[in-house]
């Protein structure tokens, strides 16, 4: 039979729904005709159905090589921009764009592709163009939208995703980002609330919708079924299922292992490695370091961070600032320009093109602020720009990212033994992970009680985290200390009138009077650190406790109970008190958490003692010593550019005390 004639079988076959059938006869087509476009054209249409994208690219590629054509080069452009090459698949659209130029469908994947370069301008310019063409297109409105949005138009994001939403109302992936963007951006919990939960409903599998919707509902203090919840998304995450965006997961998991898979997922989903671009380091006397952060302004890592930048010992190390996010103009943002130098702005380039500007600089070791939180740019860090790539700071877990070296932690966060559970190389330091900056001011003069929405006596147990982290098994720990202690409030930070509404019902439930729970608003950094010396008690969270919110307790003079977690986020507050010189404030239980508040609160001798002792460490013991923690963190970063410079793979070490003599600040 000729291979025409078994060409016609197998494309009837694979009509029927044969795919197998069919696949064998274009395979024996080929063994006579490696070169045949038809047969290796449906043969990379049946691979690309079947999920094996890249298979399906090597027909392509050979189809595209005989015959050149709209069909073939579209379907070569989808399955290049399935395996991640995205530069590829743009000339492979843009090729087929020249027999049909006004052809709808693909110039929508052709704004998918710009999109995923990063390339918003002129993506949204291909959304509308495909618009023009077919303007009750839902997916293409739903995409523009995600254009719009990534682009700061948030209005016309939200109109555009009303008008996909108006075409087609059952649209799972619409309601999900039309939902992310009502809180994240509009603050608006009940719109949020109504289209993450419709998208769950319509489609249970839709990728970290139980994730994003849970962390969303904890956000209000909403734990409606929050146990079953919980164990569903623990479960997917173990059997490698995308149920959770990893930010999100620190506040549910208290497990090393589990936070490295969800990591990982995500990253092998979003940012898998993409084509280098690294830039040649010179063996110069200063190694450069690259800072990428999306918050250099006014914000809880500068807030730690400037001390840092500022006590870098400049006859050693230049620095740089890759700044994703925007001039703020306040105090905090002239202190960091000063403290630089140089900020670059790279929050309107394309991952490739952040990558290249960052690798034009030749920068030695390129440190993410961000991890997967905040105004992040993992993207630019596949594309690997510097030979040294740090996660530090703003992720308290594993990136699951190959292309990232090394994890900066301290030895309560990150035990010995535990390092299988993070993908870098673990580098630990002598003191507590987290800087902090000297220089910031003390703590004024605290208003009033009466200032603060507090009773004239009685005991002030405080956390003021974000609501997100707290979950029923530690607010029920809480009315258990609050019923021991009578005339005790609980003071907590009101992200959102629901956050208040829902607490003070559950602690009704238990038999709480509401008025004994007092919900503060958010305050300018100075006023908070002022009015938080009226607290006699931090109460810290789990499985993921304060990071900034402890060690600004720490330093407004208030004491802090934690219980050390399993799971680098529930363990940071450990680490700031072992710094501190307040170990006994570390348990190992939320029953020992429990007694240890109880014989706080009941005990005025013995928290008048700590609060001496911490008032006395909070100038002599490492924690708020910028001047030693830039010694260390920099030994760190030495010996990383040394490892690398003898052509050693990145390995962990232990960076020893290098000065135990305290700095003051001047």
């Amino acid at each position: 039979m000729n291979a025409s004639s078994l060409y016609e079988q197998a494309a009837q076959l694979h009509q029927a729904g044969k795919a197998e059938e069919a696949m064998r006869l274009c395979r024996q087509i080929l063994e006579g005709a490696p070169d045949d476009f038809a047969a290796n054209q449906l043969l990379g249409v049946i691979c690309f159905q079947q999920g094996h994208h890249a298979e399906a690219l090597g027909y392509f590629d050979r189809a595209a090589a005989r015959q050149p054509g709209f069909a073939i080069l579209s379907n070569r452009g989808a399955a290049l921009q399935l395996v991640g090459r995205f530069e590829e698949a743009l000339a492979s659209y843009d090729e087929a764009l020249k027999f049909q130029p006004d052809n709808a469908v693909l110039l929508y994947n052709r704004g998918r592709t710009l999109q995923d370069l990063g390339r918003f301008e002129e993506a949204l310019v291909s959304y509308q163009q495909s618009l023009f063409l077919n303007p009750n297109s839902a997916p293409t409105l739903n995409n523009a939208a995600n254009t719009l949005r990534a682009l700061k138009r948030y209005p016309e994001a939200l109109a555009f995703f009303d008008r996909a939403l108006a075409i087609q109302p059952g649209y799972a992936e619409a309601l999900y980002n039309r939902g992310n963007l009502q809180w994240s951006v509009n603050g608006n919990y009940h719109a949020a609330l109504r289209d993450l939960e419709k998208a769950l409903a319509l489609d249970p599998a839709y990728d970290y919708a139980p994730g994003e919707l849970l962390y969303l509902r904890m956000h209000g203090g909403d734990w409606r079924d929050f146990e079953q919840q919980r164990t569903r998304i623990n479960d997917g995450v173990r059997a490698g299922r995308r149920m959770v965006q990893p930010f999100h997961y620190q506040a549910l998991c208290d497990s090393p292992a589990d936070m490295q898979a969800c990591a990982e997922i995500f990253t092998r989903q979003y940012f898998p490695p993409a084509p280098s671009v690294a830039g040649k380091t010179l063996p110069r006397k200063k190694i450069k370091l690259g800072y990428v952060a999306g918050e250099f302004r006014e914000h809880a890592t500068s807030w730690l961070m400037a001390g840092l930048f500022e006590s870098h010992d400049r006859d050693k190390f230049e620095l740089i600032a890759f700044d994703n996010g925007w001039d703020d103009g306040s105090p905090m943002r002239a202190r960091l320009k000063a403290a630089f130098g140089k900020i670059i702005d790279i929050s309107r380039l394309s991952n490739r093109q952040a990558a290249e500007t960052i690798a034009a600089e030749e920068i030695d070791i390129l440190i993410n602020l961000n991890g997967y939180v905040g105004l992040h740019r993992t993207g630019v860090f596949a594309h690997r720009p510097a030979p040294i790539q740090v996660n530090y700071l703003g992720s308290p877990a594993t990136m699951g990212a190959p292309y990232m070296d090394y994890i900066i932690a301290d030895r309560i966060l990150i035990r010995e033994g535990e390092e299988k559970f993070y993908t870098e190389k673990v580098v630990t330091l002598p003191d507590s992970y987290q800087v902090n900056d000297q220089g910031r001011a003390a703590a004024g003069a605290a208003p009033g009680r009466a200032a603060c929405g507090l009773p004239q006596t009685g005991f002030v147990f405080c956390s003021f985290n974000s609501s997100y982290k707290l979950t029923p098994e530690v607010f029920a720990g809480w009315m258990n200390i609050l019923t021991a202690v009578p005339q005790s409030v609980l003071w907590l930070l009101e992200n959102n009138p629901d956050f208040a509404g829902n607490l003070r019902r559950e602690a009704a439930a238990a038999g709480i009077a509401a008025e004994r729970l007092v919900f503060a608003p958010v305050a300018l950094p100075d006023q908070h650190l002022a009015r938080m010396s009226q607290a006699d008690l931090f109460l810290d969270l789990l499985p993921c406790g304060g990071h900034t919110t402890a060690s600004d307790a720490l330093w407004a003079g208030v004491p802090l109970v934690t219980c050390r977690g399993h799971a680098f986020g529930g363990r940071v507050a450990a680490s700031l008190l072992s710094a501190v010189g307040l170990p006994e404030l570390i348990t190992e239980n939320l029953k020992e958490y429990q007694a240890l508040a109880l014989g706080l609160a009941g005990d005025p001798v013995w928290l008048k003692a700590l609060r001496q002792k911490l008032a006395q460490n909070r100038l002599t013991t490492p924690l708020f010593d910028t001047a030693r923690f830039c010694t260390h963190i920099e030994a760190a970063f030495t010996t990383m550019v040394e490892i690398f410079r003898r052509g050693e793979a990145p390995k962990a070490f232990q960076v020893p005390v290098m000065d135990k003599t305290p700095h003051l600040p001047a």
